[in-house]
């Protein structure tokens, strides 16, 4: 999976509001907070990026699409399938 940010940037330090049982049960099952959110961070990042990729692109996919429905594409007539 690509990163969609530097992971080799510093940390820093982050306040957050948490639910207290849940935070309570996680360290009680000794997961490490900061490493969870990250991963969520980033994956949550990864996701909003796609959809925003995909808003700025709709037009331009469309168009390719209603191309190959129409007209093939360029390798159509190669295949023996």
């Amino acid at each position: 999976m690509q990163n969609h940010y530097n992971v080799h940037a510093p940390k820093k330090a982050t306040n957050l509001t948490v639910n207290t049982s849940l935070l309570s049960t996680a360290k009680d099952l000794d997961i490490n907070l900061s490493a969870v959110f990250e991963q969520a961070l980033a994956y949550t990042v990864q996701i909003k990026k796609r959809e925003l990729w995909l808003r700025d692109n709709q037009a331009a996919i469309t168009d390719y699409n209603d191309d190959v429905a129409k007209n093939g594409v360029f390798s159509d007539s190669l295949r023996s399938f």
